[in-house]
């Protein structure tokens, strides 16, 4: 049986296209997932418009943020069964031996490699998953809300596990996307005021990001940051996808202060580092996430805490990928999400 599937075939710009491929062969450890629902990443926009920064195997099946039903699975696979409603983390290849994964933090495996770029991903009807990558969906839980749990999971270790973070704390997301939303949705329940900054552009985004709380910028947030007591923002989340969106944080941030960069910017930075000594600042970097956070953030979607519905711009048929991906990269929706057919 073959299946359309969204691929990126080669490194050049617009080389994404449906193919038709076979039902993927699995081995004594894995699954093989029915696709439900699966959502488009900026990640999978950049290797489409080529303007990625990490090693890409080609020809790949693009998606990694995706759940469905489990159809088959590896003989050694014990406590899951076929129909078994799942989502799926990303760490789709990891060395049981290395010292990162060993402490429970195969994220940071440097031999990692994951759906949608590593290996084959989810835009399709089925995939192979490793059984140690699943997490069960409640049934109250829909599928186009459970697809997003991965990009939720990015925003949850960003800000509540590796930024100090304090209730009351002046909080500034840089970049209204889908990390930047999730990540200013995150820091309100952490009991942060949060400022979100966009563009003019980003107005319909800014927006989105009212519904959850936060106040909204658009330009220069300089006056936000130093409204309380003239010295800064106690904390930045850098979460644009350039490089020079640092130096602003820099700039707002107030001394003894810090800022998580989870945004990717393959750019060289191109000004100085002094601010980040003058101002004795942390400068935590945020990548991923691993087990635990994934069993926190599908309660919270569970329970209607944190919410992705706001950012949901679209569902398409998987045929109709151009389209999603189009309106995603104009600023049309925040989120869309694919349906394999």
């Amino acid at each position: 049986m073959k299946s359309a599937a969204v691929v990126n075939f080669a490194p050049e710009k617009g080389s994404v296209e449906i193919r038709e491929i076979p039902m993927p062969t699995f081995g004594d450890d894995d699954i093989l997932l029915e696709v439900a629902n699966v959502g488009v990443c900026g990640s999978d926009l950049h290797q489409w418009t080529s303007d990625h920064s990490w090693p890409v195997n080609y020809p790949v099946v693009l998606g990694h943020e995706f759940g469905g039903h489990i159809v088959e699975f590896g003989k050694a696979v014990v406590g899951w069964k076929a129909g078994d409603r799942v989502v799926s983390e990303t760490a789709a290849v990891i060395d049981a031996n290395n010292p990162m994964c060993r402490t429970g933090l195969y994220n940071l495996d440097p031999t990692r490699k994951g759906f949608g770029y590593g290996v084959n991903g989810a835009m399709t009807r089925y995939v192979r998953v490793p059984a140690r990558c699943l997490h069960r969906v409640p049934d109250n839980l829909a599928f186009e809300q459970a697809c997003l749990t991965e990009p939720c999971c990015v925003a949850f270790n960003s800000v509540a596990q590796n930024t100090r973070l304090k209730p009351g704390d002046r909080v500034i997301v840089l970049g209204p996307g889908t990390i930047g939303i999730l990540c200013a949705a995150v820091a309100k329940l952490c009991g942060a005021d949060v400022a979100i900054v966009g563009l003019e552009a980003d107005k319909h985004r800014l927006a989105t990001a009212k519904q959850y709380g936060c106040d909204v910028i658009i330009g220069d947030a300089t006056s936000w940051a130093r409204e309380r007591d003239g010295l800064g923002a106690d904390c930045i989340i850098d979460a644009a996808g350039v490089s020079a969106t640092l130096k602003i944080a820099l700039e707002l941030v107030r001394p003894n202060g810090q800022i998580t960069k989870v945004g990717w910017g393959p750019q060289p930075i191109g000004f100085s580092l002094d601010p980040l000594v003058q101002k004795n600042v942390t400068l935590q970097g945020s990548f991923s996430h691993n087990w635990p956070t994934w069993e926190r953030v599908i309660a919270l979607l569970a329970t209607g805490k944190l919410d992705v519905k706001p950012i949901i711009g679209g569902v398409w048929p998987i045929t109709e990928w151009h389209e999603a991906f189009e309106k995603m990269h104009k600023g049309e929706v925040i989120k869309s999400v694919l349906k394999p057919v």
